[in-house]
């Protein structure tokens, strides 16, 4: 379970996120809703000890995330949106480096691999790889040393219709046992996966629950009407 309590994160004078409360649950998908700006990357970067609350706090599996960091860094993987992978490793260099990194044996490495079909590119460099490629391969990384929580930054940007469908396919097989994490302002990602929702404007929390409660305390008709309306405030 991730819990976060009253978070703020400000960088010098400018606050990012303003007393952000959440919940997420073990077998479920979150989703953080949000336009370009909102807080969704900070809070997720937050979640998985990147950087700390300026105040408040986060923990995650009971774990808080700036007195163990380290331990918390274990129990998450991160999917960034704009990944830094090496263009000239291969594949599979790159999948057992990471495994090495995080203590991870070859058999947990070869386990991610797997989940996320790099078999017909595994000799491939990373650097010649398409967008959906290599986005299977950042899921994997992030699998290596299969963690209880797994953080999505946009996990659709940029993908074509197959490789959204395939994406979702992924995401779907990892929920049980885990707690999954995404950002995204794609309503339809949210209608496909998520549990519950979190609506940002503004680097504050302005809704939250299912899309049906959001769509009814608002009164509208569809969660993409919802979210016009809250972020329009």
């Amino acid at each position: 379970m991730v819990e976060l309590k009253h978070f703020s994160k400000s960088y010098g004078k400018k606050t990012a996120v303003s007393d952000v409360s959440m919940r997420c649950g073990e077998g479920t998908v979150t989703g953080i809703i949000g336009l370009n700006g909102a807080g969704k990357t900070t809070i997720l970067k937050a979640i998985c000890a990147r950087h700390f609350a300026t105040a408040g706090s986060v923990c995650v599996n009971g774990f808080d995330a700036e007195g163990d960091t380290e331990k918390v860094r274990a129990l998450t993987g991160f999917v960034e949106e704009t990944p830094n992978m090496p263009d000239e490793l291969l594949v599979s260099e790159f999948i057992m480096m990471c495994a090495g990194l995080r203590g991870a044996g070859n058999d947990s490495a070869m386990n991610a691999a797997e989940r996320c079909s790099l078999a017909e590119f595994w000799n491939e460099k990373i650097g010649r790889l398409s967008k959906g490629q290599r986005e299977r391969v950042n899921f994997a990384q992030a699998l290596v040393n299969d963690p209880p929580v797994l953080v999505l930054d946009e996990p659709a940007s940029g993908l074509d219709p197959a490789q959204i469908v395939r994406m979702r396919e992924l995401v779907r097989s990892l929920k049980k046992g885990r707690t999954i994490i995404l950002s995204t302002h794609l309503m339809q990602e949210v209608d496909a996966l998520c549990d519950t929702v979190f609506v940002m404007n503004a680097g504050r929390l302005a809704e939250s629950g299912s899309a049906d409660e959001i769509i009814a305390r608002t009164g509208t008709r569809t969660l993409e009407d919802a979210f016009f309306k809250l972020t329009s405030r």
